[in-house]
């Protein structure tokens, strides 16, 4: 479904009055494939590159080198059956919850009452029913992200690349959003590509997790998550689950190190 081959990317970070303009590179070489309907996360240190890899595969970032193919075709721009949830909202605030979620077919010039059909269906789907015509002001920030996933899965892309989409919320709406997440998976069955610095999330939702070193970002290793579907939190009392977690910390543990230490010897500005 998503193939990606020797994905490299730097940046050119701007000159300042102590410092020259510098390259910085943040990608090297990530050699990643994903299978059609496979739910696949990215853990890594802050920095090494998940949020760019995540804008490459959408098509909104260019690589230096190497390429990124879906369903066979190469990557080249934004297509429609790729969609990306943010960590922030971005809700039109004027609009209802209805108007939001339909906006996109809007965009794409579907009839009124059929775009309108498929969003009110979608907002069952995520929990909304009878929030159809609330202004974003008057919704809590779960349920602005149930909003913005049903804007997403509206115009039935193939693929969702969700960028941290939990991360702004608290620990107990974040945990009522992966579950909602999981049952929705369960209907739709997308292919997904979730960035998150969370390990329980990382664990709770893939497939197989994808461990990135620090910058630049390398695929360090790919783990199997070995727990069938449909998934509960049951798993979370698994030893196979604390023991796959404890992998997880201890590579994030040593990529910060690594980190911190070039940092300290003046090699990483």
């Amino acid at each position: 479904m998503i193939r990606i081959e020797n994905a490299s990317k730097s940046f050119q970070k701007a000159a300042t009055r102590k410092q020259p303009a510098a390259r910085v590179d943040v990608l090297d070489q990530i050699n990643i494939d994903i299978k059609e309907n496979e739910f696949v996360t990215i853990v890594g240190p802050s920095g090494c590159g998940k949020t760019t890899l995540l804008r490459a595969i959408a098509g909104l970032t260019g690589l230096d080198f190497g390429e990124i193919k879906v369903a066979g075709e190469l990557v080249t721009g934004p297509s429609p059956d790729r969609a990306m949830v943010f960590q922030t909202f971005a809700l039109m605030p004027w609009a209802s919850v209805l108007r939001n979620v339909a906006f996109g077919l809007e965009l794409r010039g579907v009839d009124k009452s059929e775009r309108e059909e498929i969003a009110r269906g979608l907002i069952v789907k995520v929990g909304l029913k009878g929030f159809e015509n609330s202004l974003p002001s008057e919704l809590s920030g779960g349920m602005k992200q149930r909003v913005g996933l049903a804007r997403a899965l509206a115009v039935n892309p193939k693929i969702l690349l969700m960028d941290e989409p939990f991360g702004g919320l608290d620990e107990q709406t974040k945990r009522l959003m992966q579950e909602e997440l999981l049952r929705l998976w369960e209907l739709e069955r997308k292919t997904v590509v979730f960035v998150t610095h969370s390990l329980d999330e990382a664990i709770l939702l893939a497939d197989r997790c994808v461990l990135m070193s620090a910058r630049p970002g390398r695929v360090s290793e790919i783990l199997d998550i070995p727990f069938g579907r449909p998934r509960t939190r049951d798993v979370e009392r698994d030893l196979t689950y604390v023991d796959i977690k404890q992998k997880i910390w201890e590579h994030l543990r040593a990529s910060q190190i690594e980190e911190l230490t070039l940092q300290s010897e003046g090699n990483v500005d």
